[in-house]
């Protein structure tokens, strides 16, 4: 990174910046309160608001939201006529899923072979942190420019919408001129990058029914509905044959025209095992950031140990609907209702409940904001150009903020790059790209509020 004094500032606050994340990273603050204590959720964002507090934020306030979790948020103001930037990040977490497939322990921040390692480190704990750094280092070379308002949300990953409906009733909290989103990711370490589309989701419960209770499947089976059969063959129904995602009425979706994804670079990221083929059609790109991906998250049957034989009454699946900017949401939503009732076999009672809906998102890149961005990451990655990228994941707030706020401009940062790994084990981030962009963020604040 060429010398400048921002530069050099965040440079010298790195390991400040490491204490603060593992601080951050040892609360257990996955806000599925039937897992995790809510208390671990309630210590990270008293955290969050005692960081912001300490930088001299005024009005910071611990959110109650309608879906029983805590977002922090705080003012700083700036100069008189200053532009607003509302920066946000969520101090929420996934769980850690088999902590035993760890190389070290999930809530506990480890440095090994140059990156940081713990739940939450880069999705999104390290955007809390990221935000501080580039406020520290604007603070010591001449003050920060411009107002800033900063939310952290306490249950993104969850999908609940408390903070949805929270800004809603209080449109006034989170307006601003421009809004920074930090949580999405660089499409590869070292190589800049601002998402400019995000796909929107529908999660959808499906229960399936057919015995009053299990049977012997010796003397029943073959004549006796099995329900776990009949929800597999819903579930396959889903897919065709080369694994597109096929919901009845949805249409596949459009191509991506913009930074395309090497197939080989993809399985190295996705991890795919040697000879086991990528499903769907289309490019890489096409297929993650612009067309509709369905996943089944989770099925309710006997586990293989302890296993009886038996035909089962009941069965349970949790399907994950990915659907790309254009498509609406809760359109897709009914779609995937009617087919999962359409293709349920044998007269089997099957309800379908939605858990969880965000609508997708598309940036609008001809704003000044993006001009700022791209002049500050040119200074924070020398020789590289900023690029635009799509996400396949959710951000739902982002569709929130744009329709309460239609004037305001949006970018999408972070430090989810593929090496993250994020939502896996082994989560992680790269102290340099924690540096790098918070030297970006902070040149950014400078750069919009002279543009």
């Amino acid at each position: 990174m060429s010398s400048n004094p921002v530069a050099e500032t965040v440079a010298s606050l790195m390991p400040r910046a490491k204490a603060e994340l593992a601080e951050l990273v040892a609360f257990k603050s996955v806000a599925d309160f039937d897992q995790f204590p809510k208390s671990e959720s309630e210590g990270a964002a008293r955290w969050v608001a005692d960081a912001l507090a300490a930088e001299g934020f005024e009005d910071v306030a611990l959110l109650d939201t309608p879906d029983g979790t805590q977002s922090v948020y705080g003012y700083l103001p700036g100069p008189a006529g200053a532009k607003t930037v509302l920066l946000y990040a969520h101090y929420d977490v996934q769980p850690p899923l088999d902590e035993a497939g760890w190389d070290t322990p999930p809530f506990e921040l480890t440095e090994r072979a140059g990156r940081w390692y713990g739940r939450g480190a880069a999705d999104c704990k390290g955007g809390v942190i990221m935000h501080l750094l580039a406020l520290r280092a604007l603070k010591a070379n001449g003050g920060i420019p411009v107002h800033v308002k900063v939310i952290a949300e306490g249950s993104e990953e969850m999908g609940t919408g408390g903070l949805e409906r929270y800004a809603e009733a209080h449109p006034e909290l989170l307006e601003a001129d421009t809004i920074v989103i930090g949580d999405a990711g660089n499409f590869r370490v070292g190589l800049p990058t601002v998402t400019n589309t995000l796909r929107g989701m529908t999660l959808l419960r499906v229960q399936m029914d057919t015995l009053r209770g299990n049977l012997h499947s010796g003397q029943f089976g073959g004549a006796a509905p099995d329900a776990l059969a009949a929800l597999i063959r819903v579930l396959d129904s889903l897919r065709s044959e080369d694994g597109s995602t096929t919901v009845d009425g949805l249409g596949q979706g459009a191509a991506w025209d913009g930074l395309q994804y090497d197939e080989e670079q993809f399985r190295e990221d996705a991890k795919v095992l040697d000879g086991v083929e990528l499903i769907g059609s289309g490019t890489v790109a096409d297929r993650i950031w612009a067309r509709p991906a369905v996943t089944v998250l989770g099925i309710d049957c006997p586990p293989v140990v302890g296993a009886t034989p038996s035909v089962q009454a009941s069965a349970r699946a949790l399907i994950s609907l990915r659907v790309p900017p254009g498509v609406d949401a809760a359109a897709a939503t009914k779609l995937l209702q009617a087919h999962v009732e359409a293709h349920t076999p044998w007269g089997a009672r099957v309800v379908t409940e939605q858990v969880g809906q965000g609508q997708a998102f598309r940036a609008d890149t001809s704003s000044p904001a993006y001009q700022a961005m791209a002049d500050a990451m040119a200074v924070a990655y020398p020789g590289e150009e900023m690029q635009y990228a799509g996400q396949g994941g959710s951000i739902p707030l982002c569709n929130t903020l744009a329709a309460l706020y239609p004037q305001a401009e949006i970018l999408l940062i972070g430090l989810s790059e593929p090496e993250a790994q994020i939502h896996a084990v082994n989560e992680s981030v790269s102290p340099q790209e924690l540096e790098r962009l918070s030297v970006a963020e902070a040149l950014f604040l400078r750069n919009y509020a002279a543009s």
